[in-house]
């Protein structure tokens, strides 16, 4: 998947226009690469896009703790959005990312996360209009 494929995923499925498809996505990306170990972050990077590697960067191994609420208080803080429509954009950024990674690599984040967050992980429809 290139990165406007994955842009074009997220905004479907967000139902936002390409500008703030790009601002969810690195504000989502930024705010999941504090929360998985470095291993994890670089896993993810190396099968994403190159203008998406940056935001998963990471100059430590461990992974900060951080549940469900906080991290959608983050992207939050990152983007401007209400409660709601953070869930949903980091949902349909979550869900592209696991379509554009390998199964192993899916997996391997889901066991790293909180159970909480198997929700924004589920495949999400794209919006229509």
């Amino acid at each position: 998947m290139d990165s406007t494929e994955f842009l074009n995923a997220v905004a479907e499925r967000a139902g936002l226009p390409l500008p703030e498809a790009a601002t969810v996505t690195r504000a989502t990306l930024t705010t999941l690469t504090a929360r998985v170990s470095g291993e994890q972050a670089r896993g993810l990077a190396a099968q994403l896009p190159e203008e998406f590697q940056g935001y998963l960067r990471k100059e430590v191994d461990f992974a900060e703790p951080l549940d469900l609420v906080q991290f959608l208080t983050e992207i939050q803080a990152r983007t401007g959005l209400d409660g709601d429509r953070a869930a949903v954009t980091a949902r349909a950024v979550l869900t592209t990312l696991c379509e554009a990674v390998s199964a192993d690599e899916r997996d391997d984040l889901v066991a790293e996360l909180p159970k909480d967050f198997r929700r924004l992980l589920r495949p999400a429809a794209r919006v229509q209009g």
